[in-house]
C-alpha cells in the first residue's frame, strides 16, 4: 500500500482520508497546526490515520493529495516545494473568490487554472487533477448517485496519471467513470465546472451530485 499524505483536514480531506485508510493505505492528514480540529467526529475517523503539520505531511508522503482552499493553495504548497520535489501531487480542489453568499462567484485564474499554476510552480512535481466537479461525498462514495458520474483527470505524467487512477479505483470508482483528458492544460475546463456548482447548490441545497460525461 502506499504513505498518502492529505493537506487539509476539512470535509473534503477527512472524507478522503476514511476512505483511503479503510483501503489500507498509510494516511497522515496535514493540519495547519496540530491543534486543528477536524470536520469528522473522533469516532468516524479510522484508527490508522496519522495526524501532522501540513510539511511533515508533504515530506513523509509518496503521494500528497491538496485538499486545501483554492483560492490560497498555490502560495501554501509553493512554500512545500522542497517537500513536494519528486512526489505526485493530486489536486482536487477549485480556486474561486466567494460570492455574497460565500458560494463560489468567480475563477482566481481564468484562462488558467490551480492546477496549470501549480505545475508551474512546482516543476519538480507531477500534478494531477482529478475530482474537483463533485461534492465532496461523492468522491468516496460515487455509487451513490442514480447515474453514473464522471471523475476526470489532467496531468502531464502518464504514468503519475495511471497511479492515480489505482487510488480512484480504492474510491469506489469504476475504470468507464473515468476520463483521461489529456496534459493539465485541461485542467481549465474542469475548474471552470465549479461555475455550475452555485447556482445548482441554491437550488437543490447540498444534494449529491456530480458534473458529469454523459454517452
Amino acid at each position: 500500500m502506499t504513505s498518502i499524505g492529505i493537506l487539509g483536514a476539512g470535509r473534503v480531506g477527512t472524507n478522503l482520508a476514511d476512505k483511503l485508510a479503510s483501503a489500507g493505505h498509510h494516511v497522515t492528514l496535514g493540519l495547519r497546526s496540530p491543534k486543528e480540529p477536524t470536520a469528522a467526529p473522533a469516532e468516524d475517523i479510522d484508527p490508522r490515520i496519522s495526524y501532522s503539520d501540513q510539511r511533515t505531511a508533504a515530506r513523509t508522503a509518496e503521494i500528497v493529495i491538496n485538499a486545501t482552499p483554492g483560492d490560497s493553495a498555490l502560495e501554501r504548497l509553493t512554500d512545500l516545494r522542497t517537500e513536494l520535489a519528486g512526489k505526485i501531487l493530486v489536486d482536487v480542489s477549485n480556486a474561486t473568490r466567494d460570492a455574497a453568499d460565500g458560494l463560489p462567484g468567480e475563477l482566481c485564474y481564468p484562462g488558467s487554472s490551480l492546477a496549470e499554476q501549480l505545475q508551474a510552480a512546482l516543476p519538480g512535481t507531477r500534478v494531477v487533477k482529478t475530482l474537483n466537479t463533485m461534492l465532496f461525498m461523492v468522491m468516496t462514495a460515487p455509487q451513490i448517485l442514480a447515474t453514473p458520474p464522471t471523475a476526470y483527470v489532467s496531468g502531464n505524467d502518464e504514468h503519475a496519471k495511471k497511479t492515480v487512477t489505482s487510488l480512484l479505483a480504492d474510491l469506489d470508482w469504476q475504470p468507464a467513470w473515468i476520463e483521461d483528458l489529456g496534459d493539465i492544460s485541461t485542467a481549465r475546463a474542469t475548474e471552470a465546472m465549479i461555475l455550475v456548482v452555485p447556482h445548482i447548490l441554491r437550488r437543490d441545497g447540498f444534494r449529491p451530485f456530480a458534473v458529469s460525461l454523459a454517452r
